[in-house]
């Protein structure tokens, strides 16, 4: 496989993980966070969604999390806004990009917007008007990308049709998400490979969820195929949508020590990730789902093995304490 030299990591823990959970963390641990995140040196952080606190509880302090944030230089810090009325307080809030949403399914639009597929593009392009007004970089974010619940395979035809819609309409950042994550490998390179042969010029972004088994494989051939970033959240929190089962976003700490184990430059210490997740974990109470948060990496393994450890069973792994 060819691998790209380097790869940009857009960590979304503190928005779409969070506004998943059962209970609403308090602003201060949010803003902590993000602050815990900015320190690692993420490019791009997703700090909250501009949305109604109605549909979102658990984002309805967006505004005040933006005001308390310590900004890193060299961070763009990025809102979701799905409307007009989304981005324009985004703007206000000093967000440095703006996220508009769309979902590649009539149904799930139908069932969780109440909404066409066309309103629900209408409205994500009135974002993109207003961040275009600001001065404010705007990525189109593409749901259902491949595959809903409801409407089931999702045909590629109506994917180039949002991207040509969009582009159209100006937008030149675009990401694909799997949101359920029961994409395959070829169907993520051939996708991958078709949008960017047709637009040379877009900025491209996968969105990873990791339902079926398989993203590290997806990953692998997202970037054979030529995208230029990647979207996952810290200890896999989040990235729930309507199904039965979880569709957990895909961890960050599994991720940046698989592209760095593949020489792939992230910018990012894949230790010093693995070990903020194992404290955000604790701290805020999150389940660390993560292999490389629960397993550890070669060094820790390496003196596992070389330390007296207490007698396991034949099929139990080496016990990796936390630092």
């Amino acid at each position: 496989m060819k691998f790209p030299r380097r790869v940009r990591i857009v960590e979304v823990a503190p928005r779409d993980g969070l506004q998943s959970l059962s209970r609403t963390l308090p602003t201060a641990e949010k803003i902590w966070l993000v602050d815990t995140l900015s320190a690692l040196g993420f490019g791009t952080i997703e700090v909250t969604g501009f949305v109604s606190p109605r549909a979102i509880p658990n984002l309805a302090d967006a505004d005040a999390v933006m005001a308390g944030i310590m900004r890193r230089s060299g961070t763009l810090y990025r809102g979701l806004a799905p409307n007009r009325r989304g981005a324009e307080r985004a703007v206000a809030a000093g967000c440095d990009e703006i996220v508009g949403l769309v979902t590649a399914s009539e149904g799930y639009t139908a069932r969780n917007q109440n909404m066409t597929l066309t309103d629900a593009l209408t409205q994500a392009l009135a974002s993109h008007d207003v961040a275009r007004g600001a001065g404010c970089r705007f990525v189109l974010a593409i749901g259902m990308a491949f595959f809903c619940p409801y409407d089931g395979a999702i045909d590629e035809s109506r994917v180039l049709g949002l991207i040509d819609a969009a582009w159209e309409a100006g937008v030149r950042s675009v990401y694909l998400a799997g949101s359920l994550g029961l994409e395959h490998p070829r169907e993520v390179q051939d996708r991958f490979g078709r949008i960017r042969a047709r637009w040379p010029g877009v900025e491209l972004g996968y969105h990873v969820h990791d339902m079926g088994g398989m993203a590290a494989a997806n990953t692998l051939c997202a970037l054979e195929a030529g995208i230029d970033w990647l979207e996952t959240a810290i200890c896999g929190i989040g990235g729930g949508v309507a199904t039965p089962t979880a569709t957990g976003n895909y961890p960050t700490e599994d991720m940046v020590r698989m592209l760095s184990d593949c020489g792939i430059e992230t910018g990012l210490d894949a230790r010093a990730v693995m070990l903020a997740a194992r404290e955000i974990s604790l701290r805020l109470g999150l389940p660390l789902t993560s292999a490389a948060g629960r397993c550890g990496d070669r060094s820790e393994n390496l003196r596992a093995t070389t330390t007296p450890q207490p007698r396991q069973g034949l099929t139990s792994p080496p016990v990796i304490s936390h630092p």
